[in-house]
Order: structure tokens, then C-alpha cells, then sequence
């Protein structure tokens, strides 16, 4: 009796032992620490592919991708001065300017790769990282060091995607696929540039004007009654025209309220 029960015992061991194994191999953790429930790795904020693109990409000026191409490569140039600044001098650097000293060539070889891809599509990147390493010669490694270093300058937005694939069974299946990159250049980066790559200054008439103006408007905004304002501050759109009549609705109550009679003590004249 004792050998038949240590061996059904077993056989039971052996056969939950093997459904849990085959169970792990089916969904296995992603790299966000969830486990989903395909398996399939769908990493942390990632965006269906499709759904957002349109507001996120923005078609570049003539000349502005070879801009922020030059921008990337002085800034290089001014990691470098840093360093040697920190080193020698005991400069204390800042957040951003620790961030540019690490800024290496190959990061700005990737920049450039993703610069020539904006000119050519219009501002829509979204290439492989088997696409960047055949066309910089680097690394898987090295380009996602680079991709984290450029977007730690400021010089790039990237978007993780997910996309849906067809598969057996219920329920929706996902598939990670490229990021999505848009090119930057912040104003803080620019006191790092030489100063032809700079903007030009405002003129000290103009801001006097742009003040004088301010106050111009801030004066006329507080003549303004609600349904005015929506109408001058928020022109013909679909918003204005809400608020628009939201405003006239809170004017009538307003008058109604002032047309109304007054309160006992005002009309006795007691203060």
C-alpha cells in the first residue's frame, strides 16, 4: 500500500513539475517585470504603432537637420573642453553640462544617420536598430548607449511601439517594434555653441515693445466681460466657441444678480 501511494505521489510530481515548466516557457517575464500573458515582450510605456505618430513627428525646415547636425558635433567638441575644464581647472560642473561630456562620437555618428533619415522622410524616423548598426558600422551595444546618451543631451525624443500580430488562440497578441525619433535642439544647449550658430539677440526696442504691448493687452483683457474674452483669447475654434457660451451664460447671471434687489441693510443706507 505504501509503495503503491510513493508511487501515484510521484508520477503526480513529476507530471505538475512538467505542466509548471511548460507553463514558464509560455509566459515568460518581460523586461518591464510584468508577465504577460502571451509571453510575447512588450516593454515599459510602450504606444501601439499607429495611434499617435502624426502629433509626434514633425517635418523639418530646409537646412535644419544639417543645423542640428553642426549642433551635435560642437557640442562634442565642447564636452571635450569640459572635461579638460574639470580636470585641470576643478570646474564643478552642472546636470547638463555632465550630460554633454558624454556625448562621444558615436553617438553623434548615430545623430547623423538619424538627421539623414529626417531630411529624406519628411521628419519620420523610425528606424531598426539592425538598420543602424549596417549603416553606422556599430554596435547593437554601442547604439544603445549612444540613443540614451543623445536623448540625456536633449538632442532627441524617442517612443517605444508596440504593434499587433495575428496568431492562434483568444485574445489579442503584441509585438515590440522600432522606436520612433524625433530631433531636437533645447535653448539651454545653445550657450554651448560657438556663437555664430547662435540667435541673434532681441533688439533692446523690441522687448520694450513686446512689454508695452503686454501691458496693453493685460489692461484690455480686464475690460473684457466672460463671453469676450473667450472670443479674443480663443478666436474661432471649437473650444472658443464653447467657453464662448459658457461666458454669455455666466454674464446673464451676472446681471441678473446686479438688477436684482439690494439687501436690506444698502437700502437703509447703513453702512
Amino acid at each position: 500500500m505504501s509503495r503503491t501511494s510513493h508511487s501515484i505521489g510521484g508520477l503526480v510530481a513529476s507530471v505538475l513539475q512538467s505542466a509548471s515548466s511548460t507553463t514558464g516557457d509560455r509566459s515568460k517575464a518581460a523586461k518591464s517585470g510584468a508577465t504577460h500573458r502571451t509571453g510575447a515582450p512588450v516593454l515599459r510605456n510602450s504606444i501601439e504603432a499607429g495611434t499617435f505618430e502624426d502629433t509626434f513627428y514633425s517635418t523639418p525646415a530646409k537646412g535644419e537637420t544639417d543645423k542640428l547636425l553642426r549642433a551635435a558635433k560642437n557640442l562634442l567638441d565642447a564636452g571635450r573642453r569640459l572635461r579638460r575644464e574639470e580636470r585641470i581647472d576643478g570646474r564643478k560642473l552642472s546636470r547638463l553640462e555632465q550630460a554633454i561630456t558624454r556625448l562621444t562620437s558615436g553617438a553623434v555618428r548615430v545623430y547623423e544617420e538619424l538627421a539623414t533619415l529626417a531630411r529624406l522622410n519628411g521628419g519620420r524616423v523610425f528606424p531598426s536598430y539592425d538598420h543602424l548598426e549596417e549603416a553606422t558600422a556599430l554596435g547593437r551595444g554601442t547604439i544603445a548607449r549612444a540613443l540614451t546618451i543623445l536623448e540625456g543631451v536633449g538632442l532627441l525624443v524617442r517612443q517605444r511601439r508596440f504593434k499587433r500580430v495575428e496568431a492562434e488562440g483568444p485574445g489579442p497578441r503584441y509585438k515590440q517594434t522600432s522606436n520612433v525619433y524625433r530631433l531636437l535642439l533645447p535653448k539651454p544647449l545653445a550657450a554651448y555653441l560657438p556663437r555664430w550658430m547662435r540667435a541673434a539677440p532681441v533688439p533692446v526696442d523690441q522687448m520694450q515693445r513686446d512689454a508695452d504691448r503686454a501691458v496693453d493687452d493685460k489692461h484690455m483683457f480686464a475690460q473684457l466681460n466672460c463671453r469676450e474674452l473667450a472670443r479674443a483669447t480663443l478666436a474661432d475654434s471649437p473650444l472658443g466657441r464653447m467657453l464662448e457660451k459658457l461666458g454669455a451664460s455666466i454674464d446673464k447671471k451676472e446681471r441678473e444678480f446686479d438688477s436684482g434687489p439690494q439687501p436690506l441693510l444698502n437700502s437703509i443706507g447703513i453702512a
